[in-house]
């Protein structure tokens, strides 16, 4: 199996209940094999003067060549007018939960 062909695709968004509707639509299209929403707090520059804000971390594990979809759904549910929208590799993982991923995200579409 290639582990290159997945990712974890990354939000922060600071509404609970948006953050679980993301959710829930990612692993509703099958874009997502699994998300993990966490509390973080954030520190970020915006608009030239620092922030400090409770947000929630989505954490989505999924299909690398399924990133644009994943990105036109986050951009469709998010409330922000730039989301951080980015995917982090996997380089290497446990085969099985990797297998699992795979049958989780299959779709009839490819």
């Amino acid at each position: 199996m290639d582990m290159s062909a997945f990712c974890v695709v990354q939000t922060t968004i600071d509404d609970e209940v948006r953050a679980e509707d993301i959710a829930e639509a990612l692993i509703e299209r099958k874009l997502a094999a699994c998300v993990q929403i966490a509390p973080v707090t954030s520190h970020y520059v915006w608009r030239g003067a620092p922030v400090k804000e409770k947000e929630f971390l989505l954490a989505a594990k999924a299909r690398v060549a399924d990133f644009d979809q994943i990105a036109a759904v986050l951009r469709e549910l998010h409330s922000y007018q730039t989301p951080e929208i980015i995917a982090l590799p996997i380089l290497t993982g446990d085969a099985a939960y990797l297998d699992w991923a795979r049958q989780a995200t299959e779709r009839a579409d490819g």
